[in-house]
């Protein structure tokens, strides 16, 4: 008998889009799934394995007869269902809860279809892999991780096996398929063979085999050979199977396999920042899903509506489709691009008439507005206090025809306090003093509606401006100071306490040097600068603007009151211009700033520039329930909500907070944040000696137009930066809901939803069981330190103490019939009690 087992894991590589429409998707994954039916039927010693439940949905829709043929091949294990997510999605840039859902629905699908759950976890063909999956997996249910980019140029891993290490510690088996995923037809023997020549000290060995990147998997002339050469016997056991049956072998070695204790990065990093409106749609669809899922379930527990599960699934299938990984990391096509933003709209419908439904529910008790009043409800969906600035416009009934009066709103909380307010210019153009947009500093309670009312009284409109220098605008708080240069229009200084944390010419937009290739397969960094963006002169500026006058200041304060001031300033490149605008406080530390971009640049890439005095410092940022400590300078990088830069002795830092971007690189303590590149669609780089694109014709680049990027930056000493900056970060994404109405007044007040006494620690989803009449909490701890926290649960009159280690997910359940407290894993099922 041979000593050496290879293990033949045959699938059938099929992207639902890419080169194609979703379509063609379906069409292909039919006509490949019909074949290796047939094969699976002829070929008694053979298993076809393939994963993917969008796949299986379109053909349970769309064939049912062959659906229930592979149900029967399930059963007689000649057919494997494999990695059991709803389909390989990017893994880097989807936040964790999407993760979770991606193997929720996944799973549960293949559950109840097919009876079976994979413990192997498949990601073949997307581009990295955040270490936060570690985690993600192990509570899932799974034993193991197979994948196969980076390869092993872009990734130095201590061998192909291995324990990849999690951030709070956990640990699972992971395989780097180094030959890939797939074969030529007629070629699957040859395969076999060279790899039992190159690996002759290994015992036992898994190699994946399949024909085409567009479908087709096995064919019969493969599986003839493949029969004959399994029947030499040649030193090796060669057999099909599946990924477990590898891994089990694997298993067993646990205990002597090298630790890796890093995501597994890079490859293509221009996808971090390719097809950026689509990523903001991403991540706007993605916030909405989550804050939209608290509030109906905060208003559905207390009977004030129906839990919407039909049309939250719904709405979380566009999202997790549009996270396929030639979708989110921009590397489809035109037509792709587009179905993929209409998708995203979808979804963004469904959960807009949601959180309206919710809203309405949850203020329906609130008391009728007196005489004048406006009241303006603000639902926090966080489970801890918030102070934010609250942006709200609103309708009298009336315009006010009397040019020599103006009428200005005072805003009051509800214990009848006067907060800080103004008014700024509303959306419309209305010339009439009618539309009112006011802009004021709110506390806002946990996980509760607040009100605030709002009434009008007769004031100046003046817009009152500051004195200042010819050259430095400045502008101070009672913790910071703001300089910014009239001359350049970029930000000069910023101090938070005394405390220098920019460098002058900071926030400048720079142009750099890129190509057509919108994965960016052959490079590790974009840091050649062609040029940057310049102030505008008056005449342009007066052009840009759309004036009237023939010149107009390209730096302007635009908006100043008791909240806030609000610069803008005008930039121009070759054919592309930039209107800057910088948010800055009356009080704290934490401006905004917001860029409207209109790129007509080809092949190029739109950085900013945040140069910081921290020239030996680190930079961390946000990843999948974790936080990654970054160590490769000038290479890109990737991140989720917020990126951070610490000085070298460590105790100051200075964080970003963005709403929709995820690539940037660091070096010399300089942040560069990518907004978006230009290069054309799907243009890759196999054949070096051929241009990327046609050279004879017009070929569209991404991108090109109107974009809109919005970051908060705030600073200060390190340990207290990093301790709030992951809960604020959640606000800015999973913003407030704020509407001026006026409520019935015959419901009843609810209860407020789930609340926290800590600090730090996160509620990352609250929803209703998939299966059971419960109610999920999800709670992540974002620093790495063990901390204790207080769940409350006022409508249940519950009060949890939780512990969680560093980085821990945990997930804690209620009976609903019974008030039991238990804990789950991520797949909703009861954990037993340690």
């Amino acid at each position: 008998m041979p000593s050496k087992t290879l293990y033949l894991v045959c699938n059938a590589h099929l992207d639902p889009v890419w080169l194609w429409e979703w379509e063609e998707g379906a069409a292909e994954a039919l006509s490949t799934f019909r074949t290796a039916a047939q094969l699976c039927e002829e070929f008694e010693e053979f298993v076809f394995n393939h994963n993917e439940a969008v796949l299986y949905k379109w053909v349970e829709s769309y064939e049912p007869a062959l659906f229930r043929k592979i149900q029967q091949l399930v059963k007689k294990r000649k057919w494997h269902i494999m990695g059991g997510w709803y389909l390989q999605p990017d893994c880097n840039m989807p936040s964790g809860e999407s993760f979770i859902r991606h193997i929720l629905v996944g799973k549960n699908y293949f559950k109840k279809k097919f009876g079976v759950e994979p413990k192997t976890a498949i990601n073949l063909d997307p581009f990295g892999h955040t270490r936060g999956l570690v985690q993600i997996l192990k509570k899932s249910g799974y034993t193991s991780y197979l994948f196969c980019r980076p390869g092993t140029k872009e990734c130095k891993l201590p061998a192909d096996d291995f324990a990849w290490i999690g951030y709070d510690g956990s640990k699972i088996l992971a395989h780097r398929a180094r030959h890939h995923y797939n074969s030529q037809k007629g070629k699957a023997a040859q395969r076999v063979k060279k790899w039992m020549t190159e690996n002759p000290e290994q015992d036992t060995g898994m190699l994946l085999w399949g024909i085409g990147d567009h479908g087709g998997g096995p064919s019969r002339e493969d599986l003839e050979q493949l029969r004959e050469l399994i029947k030499e016997r040649s030193g090796w056991n060669v057999r099909h199977a599946v990924p477990e049956d590898y891994f089990e072998i694997l298993s067993q070695k646990m205990d002597k396999l090298p630790h890796h204790t890093k995501d597994l990065n890079p490859w293509a990093v221009g996808c971090y920042s390719s097809m950026a409106l689509l990523k903001q749609r991403h991540r706007a669809l993605e916030n909405s899903y989550f804050l939209t899922e608290k509030m109906v379930t905060h208003a559905a527990l207390q009977e004030l509506m129906d839990y919407p599960k039909k049309d939250l699934d719904e709405a979380l299938e566009d999202l997790l489709f549009c996270e396929f990984h030639d979708i989110l990391p921009g590397s489809c096509i035109p037509q792709v691009e587009t179905h993929a933003l209409q998708r995203m709209s979808h979804g963004l419908e469904i959960l807009s008439r949601l959180k309206t439904k919710a809203f309405f529910s949850l203020l329906s008790g609130q008391s009728q507005p007196e005489e004048e009043e406006f009241p303006v409800f603000i639902y926090n969906p966080h489970p801890y206090p918030v102070i934010e600035t609250i942006i709200c416009e609103f309708q009298p009934a009336e315009p006010n025809f009397d040019r020599g009066i103006v009428t200005i709103p005072e805003v009051k909380d509800n214990q009848g306090k006067i907060v800080p307010c103004q008014m700024e210019k509303e959306s419309s153009n209305l010339s009439l003093d009618w539309r009112k947009r006011v802009v004021f500093h709110a506390e806002l309670k946990p996980a509760q509606m607040n009100r605030f009312s709002c009434r009008m009284k007769e004031g100046k409109s003046a817009l009152k401006i500051r004195k200042q220098d010819e050259t430095l605008m400045i502008f101070q708080s009672h913790t910071a100071e703001i300089a910014i240069n009239a001359k350049t229009g970029l930000m000069e200084s910023y101090k938070v306490n005394g405390i220098d944390l920019l460098k002058p010419n900071s926030f400048r937009p720079l142009v750099i040097e890129d190509s057509p290739d919108p994965w960016g397969m052959k490079v590790r960094s974009f840091r050649k600068v062609e040029g940057s963006f310049n102030l505008m002169s008056k005449r342009e500026s007066a052009r840009f603007d759309g004036v009237s006058s023939a010149d107009l200041e390209p730096v302007r304060i635009i908006e100043d009151g008791q909240v806030r001031t609000v610069v803008e300033a005008l930039f121009k490149y070759n054919d592309s211009f930039i209107c800057q605008r910088y948010k800055i406080p009356k009080e704290g530390s934490e401006f905004g700033v917001e860029l409207r971009v209109f790129w007509n640049e080809k092949d190029r890439m739109l950085k900013l520039s945040v140069p910081t005095p921290f020239q030996n410092g680190s930079c961390k940022g946000q990843v999948a329930y974790g936080v990654e400590n970054f160590s490769k300078e000038g290479e890109e990088l990737v991140a989720q909500k917020w990126v951070g830069v610490t000085s070298s002795d460590r105790k100051c830092a200075l964080t970003v907070i963005n709403s929709g971007t995820y690539g940037f690189d660091f070096a010399d303590g300089e942040l560069r944040l990518s907004l978006l590149r230009s290069p054309a669609y799907s243009a890759d780089t196999v054949n070096e000696s051929m241009s990327l694109v046609h050279q004879d014709r017009f070929e569209p680049r991404m991108d090109q137009g109107e974009r809109i990027f919005r970051y908060w930056i705030n600073g200060g000493q390190a340990a207290e930066r990093f301790s709030k900056v992951d809960r604020e970060a959640l606000v800015k994404n999973e913003t407030p809901v704020v509407l001026s109405c006026f409520p019935p007044g015959k419901g009843k007040n609810p209860f407020p939803g789930i609340t926290l006494d800590d600090a730090v620690v996160q509620v990352t989803a609250v929803k209703m069981a998939e299966e059971s009449n419960w109610l999920i909490m999800r709670l992540f701890e974002p620093t790495g330190k063990a901390r204790e926290t207080v769940v409350i649960i006022p409508f249940l009159k519950l009060k949890l103490d939780v512990s969680l280690k560093g980085f821990e997910i945990k997930t804690l359940a209620v009976d609903l019939a019974t008030k039991e407290v238990f804990e789950t894993d991520l797949m909703e099922r009861k954990l037993k009690a340690k």
